[in-house]
C-alpha cells in the first residue's frame, strides 16, 4: 500500500475501506473516532472495544494500534482477534516519534482527523492516510485550529 490519502465522513465508510485495503496494520487516532475529546476512561473503553468489534471481520489485520497525543488512558485494553495484537498509546507524539511504528508489519493505515498529526504520521511511515473528517458539533478550538493548518498541508503530502 503505498501513501495514499482518501476523505471518509463516517465510520461505515471507514470500515468498508479498511477492508478493501486490506492493511496489516492499521492505527487510529484516538479523538474523536474513538471516544470524544475530554470524556472519561469507561467512554474511552467503551469506544476501544466498539472498534476492535467492528474489525472482526477483517483477517489481513495484525496490529491495532490506538494513538492519541493527549495523556488519557483507558481502564484497560480489550484483546482483539486471537491473530491480532492491541496496542494504546498516549502521549504518543505524532507526528514526531514514529520509533513505536517502526517494527509494526506492513502495508499500513493511518486513521484521524487531522493532517498535520495523523496525516504526517502515515506519510513518514509510508502508510495510507484515512482522513476522517466528520461534522461534528462542539469540536474544541485546537482540533479546528488544527483542520484549518491542515488544508495547505494536504496538497503537499498527498498528491492524489
Amino acid at each position: 500500500m503505498r501513501t495514499s490519502y482518501e476523505r471518509i465522513n463516517d465510520p461505515e465508510q471507514m470500515l468498508n475501506r479498511i477492508a478493501k485495503l486490506g492493511p496489516r496494520t492499521i492505527i487510529f487516532d484516538v479523538e474523536p473516532l474513538v471516544a470524544f475529546w475530554d470524556t472519561d476512561a469507561a467512554t474511552l473503553d467503551r469506544g476501544i472495544a466498539s472498534v476492535l468489534e467492528r474489525l472482526r471481520d477483517q483477517a489481513s489485520i495484525e496490529v491495532v494500534v490506538f494513538a492519541t497525543n493527549a495523556a488519557r488512558h483507558p481502564n484497560r485494553i480489550p484483546r482483539g482477534q486471537p491473530q491480532q495484537q492491541v496496542v494504546y498509546l498516549a502521549s504518543a507524539r505524532k507526528p514526531l516519534r514514529t520509533k513505536p511504528y517502526r517494527s509494526l508489519p506492513q502495508p499500513g493505515l493511518v486513521v484521524g482527523d487531522q493532517v498535520p498529526t495523523d496525516g504526517l504520521l502515515a506519510r513518514r511511515l509510508g502508510y495510507g492516510f484515512l482522513h476522517y473528517q466528520p461534522q461534528l458539533p462542539g469540536t474544541p478550538r485546537g482540533p479546528r485550529a488544527m483542520r484549518m493548518l491542515g488544508r495547505p498541508l494536504r496538497p503537499i503530502l498527498f498528491t492524489n
